[in-house]
């Protein structure tokens, strides 16, 4: 006959081996790395970038490369009206969180749907955020007292792709300005650095006082028209 003690250990042992089975079950977030990235569905296929250790029949310890993950939902700034899309490229780092239910239907429609599949925390149910990185693709020169935009790979400035851009409040830019299209200029305007502008000037322009665009030249052979 069991011994107490023996009963009691014997459920322990078993209360911890169930505890360790539904941890090991249990997806929540791993870093991954990105294999493909379907821009129609903006979803990606992810590579786990862990290893798992699973135990054979006698306790030996094997590392497992888990499956690559596929129509993974990227997350990226998106509200109301607005969206900030990136250029998302093959070996881009992220992290992979999981949902407590299958996706699957919401994801196809959308609005509140009924669970598909009776799973929680699987790995068929991830979403990839983008931006996490390890050590040996951290950012240079970062700066820790302003925000920063930059091409990572060049290390030189970004494009914007927008149908238009409006900024309200002060601008002051340091620096060459290159426009290409007409340009309009409401009010006194400051530039330090050199300005080529490609296309019309509409209303004033003026620089230490004349109006560039209406000045003329009295001289020996009359008065000239304005600029061309």
């Amino acid at each position: 006959m069991q011994t107490l003690t023996q009963e009691y250990g014997g459920q322990l042992a078993q209360t911890e081996m169930l505890k360790s089975d539904v941890s090991n079950n249990l997806r929540v977030a791993i870093p991954g790395i990105i294999k493909a990235f379907d821009a129609a569905t903006q979803t990606v296929k992810v590579q786990p970038a862990i290893r798992e250790i699973i135990y054979d029949g006698v306790g030996t310890p094997n590392h497992v490369q888990l499956p690559e993950l596929l129509d993974v939902p990227v997350i990226m700034p998106h509200a109301g009206d607005y969206a900030i899309t990136l250029p998302i490229t093959e070996g881009d780092e992220c992290l992979v969180i999981y949902a407590d239910m299958c996706i699957d239907g919401w994801w196809q429609s959308g609005g509140v749907q009924n669970q598909v599949e009776m799973r929680r925390h699987d790995l068929s149910d991830g979403f990839a955020i983008l931006g996490p990185w390890s050590q040996v693709r951290k950012l240079a020169n970062y700066n820790a007292n302003k925000l920063q935009l930059f091409n990572i790979k060049t290390g030189t400035g970004i494009e914007v792709d927008s149908q238009g851009i409006k900024v309200t409040g002060n601008v002051e830019i340091t620096g060459n300005i290159l426009t290409h299209g007409d340009s309009e200029l409401k009010g006194n305007s400051l530039i330090q650095g050199d300005s080529e502008l490609k296309g019309a000037v509409l209303g004033k322009l003026v620089a230490k006082g004349v109006d560039l665009v209406t000045h003329t030249h009295t001289g020996a052979h009359g008065q000239t028209g304005g600029p061309e």
